[in-house]
């Protein structure tokens, strides 16, 4: 078993006296609860006990990269939510919490007594995040959200792919992780608020909400201007020439748009007369003549390896970079250096190494502190803490209450 204490290497983190229940499923949610988890709340994680509603985790095992990834840094109890017992406990972690997080549908969590409104009533000081798939309300709350849903529904897979191939989803489950980021940040925001108020806040956002925010640019283009982007493929939709071009053993991405890094590139590349070309004079220019352009460059950048054009154009002051499987990235030297790969030592499986958090702030380190838990594994811990003696934990684990 995981070893822990309430301080337990969390003493220089930022959000070490906050202490979070978890409530999540799926990976919106966990993923919410883990930046709060990596930067020092005391998180209990909340899960069904065998037998009452428990489902399988996310992407597999519990000793598996998915798992492991998502619910580092956290303690773990059983808990039957659905019985009075359990719902009497768990209101009585809630009064002395400071975050709830949960991803239910709008409404179980009011069917089972564990809303906003009913954790409010015992702890008015309470920050209560929620994530769903379409919003607490409105004309599709009641849906299951799923992050490809939401990547098609949100406009992101009409823009994503090489043109007139159809829609094409996302690599990563991009709507879930971006929603779990900007739940994080509210919450954040409303415990900052909490120091001068007194009173705590329901944070709300949603797979679509994450996912139309982070249309960005391309989505301002729409309600602007009326403009409908397409698919652009690898290339930037209005920088020019932005994408990916053949190389002697592979493919690089360079950026040359405007005209100072433009010019810069052909000079480098060998390519100085276009910059004369009328075809290519501007930027406008260039948007028409994407097609020709990005040929011409991919016929000179064919000529040599990637590694060649990347030290060729860092050198001119161009952004260029290789194309890297996954493998490769994590064995680049800056994801080397940054310390991106973090190790942790689990019970059974020793010590396994799983993506770190992408922040760093000075005073503190980013390390992960401890694996991710087995099922339960903190229950007797979390309910001694309560004031519960050894009898009344036997008793509740015999009625399947934990």
């Amino acid at each position: 078993m995981t070893s822990w204490t309430d301080t337990e290497g969390r003493a220089d983190k930022p959000l070490s006296r906050i202490r979070v229940l978890d409530l999540t499923l799926a990976r919106a949610g966990p993923t919410a609860v883990r930046h709060l988890a990596d930067w020092g709340a005391d998180v209990i994680r909340i899960e069904p006990p065998a037998g009452a509603g428990a489902s399988d985790p996310v992407g597999g095992s519990r000793h598996g990269p998915d798992f492991q990834n998502l619910h580092r840094n956290k303690r773990a109890i059983t808990l039957n939510l659905k019985t009075p017992e359990g719902h009497a406990l768990f209101m009585k972690l809630a009064a002395g919490a400071d975050v709830i997080v949960e991803n239910m549908r709008s409404t179980v969590k009011t069917r089972l007594g564990i809303d906003y409104e009913a954790v409010r009533a015992v702890n008015p000081r309470i920050v209560y995040g929620s994530i769903s798939g379409f919003g607490q309300d409105g004309p599709y709350a009641e849906r299951a959200g799923v992050d490809q849903i939401a990547q098609g529904m949100g406009g992101l897979m009409s823009i994503t792919g090489l043109p007139g191939q159809g829609p094409v989803r996302v690599g990563i489950p991009i709507a879930d992780l971006c929603a779990g980021g900007y739940l994080a940040m509210g919450i954040s925001m409303a415990l900052l608020d909490r120091e001068a108020t007194g009173q705590g806040r329901w944070v709300r956002t949603s797979l679509l909400e994450a996912m139309v925010a982070m249309l960005d640019f391309q989505g301002a283009r729409w309600t602007m201007t009326g403009e409908v982007p397409e698919q652009a493929g690898n290339d930037h939709p209005t920088g020019i020439p932005t994408g990916v071009f053949p190389t002697a053993d592979g493919h690089v991405n360079i950026a040359a748009s405007g005209q100072r890094l433009w010019t810069r590139f052909a000079a480098a590349a060998g390519l100085g007369h276009l910059v004369e070309d009328p075809r290519f004079a501007d930027g406008a220019a260039r948007s028409r003549n994407r097609a020709a352009l990005n040929a011409l460059i991919g016929e000179v950048t064919a000529t040599r390896p990637s590694a060649h054009w990347v030290a060729v154009l860092m050198e001119a002051g161009v952004p260029c970079g290789p194309i890297n499987s996954i493998d490769q990235t994590f064995a680049d030297p800056q994801v080397r250096h940054l310390g991106l790969a973090a190790p942790v030592r689990h019970a059974e499986l020793g010590e396994i190494t799983i993506v770190a958090s992408p922040l760093q702030m000075t005073g503190t380190t980013r390390d992960i502190r401890c694996a991710a838990p087995d099922a339960g594994e903190h229950t007797e811990e979390v309910l001694r803490g309560l004031g519960l003696d050894p009898a009344e934990i036997a008793d509740l684990r015999d009625r399947n209450v934990i």
